[in-house]
This record gives structure tokens, sequence and C-alpha cells, in this order.
């Protein structure tokens, strides 16, 4: 049986202001989510960007090539009704930061973490006022519940935009510092990603590469730089 999808039934999709946010319009008929929810929007370039992902697509949608739309989806339906628990499952990767579990072998790698993410730990510690505790290998270190709690509360003043951006930003690589590094202009998502990967490069490189997860890692970084797009566009002007 063949599956049904979804085709093109408009012409052009616009967007317009509606005083309470900013919709998006196909053939003068406003997007609403899968939910059946008025699709607003904080800013006209998000809304112009969501636009033009509608305005791509030929005769099927794919909704995979329409990140902007899919983010804007969850933050509406998912991440505004239960913002809290979003923000709290966020804001507990300040607890497990990645950037804190170092390598205990082989040297290269310690050196090489220690240069590139012990600026990161600095930052926090500084410009997030959160000091983060240090652990080689995997066995778990207890943070100081003062510095978990700033960071969870830096997380908590996002919106549900900002905070649905923030989740591919924390959850893909595993830190709450580097997503909220990329948040606050320290860090492109690529970089964040490659900083991320440090263990996995340093593997690669000693071993040799593995086709498919290199295909996972890129759909990571895709998925990173999407959210740092959706970010940044809801908040241009």
């Amino acid at each position: 049986m063949t599956e049904w999808k979804a085709r093109r039934f408009w012409k052009q999709a616009t967007v317009r202001d509606t005083g309470a946010g900013w919709e998006v319009l196909l053939d003068e008929k406003p997007l609403r989510t899968p939910g059946k929810l008025p699709l607003l929007l904080p800013t006209e370039a998000l809304a112009r960007a969501i636009a033009a992902e509608w305005d791509a697509q030929t005769d099927v949608i794919d909704p995979t090539v329409m990140p902007l739309t899919r983010a804007a989806n969850s933050a509406i339906e998912k991440v505004t009704p239960q913002f809290d628990a979003v923000a709290d499952m966020l804001g507990d990767y300040g607890g497990t930061d990645l950037l804190c579990y170092r390598a205990t072998e082989p040297e290269e790698l310690i050196a090489t973490q220690a240069r590139d993410w012990d600026p990161l730990i600095d930052w926090s510690a500084t410009h997030l006022r959160a000091p983060l505790r240090l652990a080689q290998g995997v066995i778990p270190v207890a943070q100081d519940p003062e510095a978990v709690a700033r960071l969870r509360a830096r997380v908590a003043t996002l919106d549900a935009f900002g905070l649905t951006a923030l989740h591919d930003l924390v959850t893909l690589p595993g830190s709450l510092i580097l997503g909220l590094a990329v948040l606050e202009g320290r860090l492109t998502a690529d970089q964040a990603f490659a900083l991320s990967r440090l263990d996995e490069e340093f593997q690669a490189g000693r071993w040799g590469r593995d086709e498919e997860a290199d295909t996972a890692a890129e759909n990571r970084r895709q998925a990173m730089l999407a959210a740092e797009r959706f970010w940044k566009l809801s908040r241009q002007g």
C-alpha cells in the first residue's frame, strides 16, 4: 500500500504581524502547528525564514528539510506547556557536563582536552559564576550545588524559543557549558560541536574513521547549526 504524503497546495508563503507575534500565511491561510495551535513567532526574521522553508517545498512536503518549522512547532507544542521541566532537565547537565570529565590517557589527549576545554571551564567560573570541578575518567564528581543552581537559573531566563534552541545545543554535545557558550556568542555551533568530539576525533586519528559514525556525527552537527540559526532568528530585531 502506498504511503500517503502531504503535497504542496499553496502558491506563496508570506508573513504578517498580528500584534501578538508574527505568523506565516500559505495563500493567506495562517500556518498552525501539527496540534492545530497558532504558529505565532517572536520575530519577523524567524517568520520569513520559516516562510522560505515552505516556499522551497516542491510537489511533496518534506519535513526533514524544514528544521526551523519543526523547532517552532516544538517550542509551541512541547516546550511551552512543560517549560519548567525542560529547563530543569537542561540545567541538570551542569552537574554532569562533558567538559568536566577528562581522559586518563594518553598524554596527548589529556593535553588537548586541557588546552581546548579549560578556557570554557574558566569562562563558566567567571562569566556564569559557576565554577565546576574536574574529574579524570567516568566516575561522577559532585559539583557545587550553588554553581549548578546558577546554571539552572541562567537556563530559566530563556523563553520557550530560546529553550528549544538550547535543547539541541546541550543534549547533542552533552554539555550545558557548550550550549550556553553558543547562546552567549562565546562559540559558534560548529566550534561547540568540534570541542565536544575531541575524544572521538583523537580515536579516529589513531584507529581510522568509521563511515557510519561519521554520518551520525554530521547529522548531529547539522542539528546544532540549525539550533544556532533558530536561536539567532528568534532574537533578531
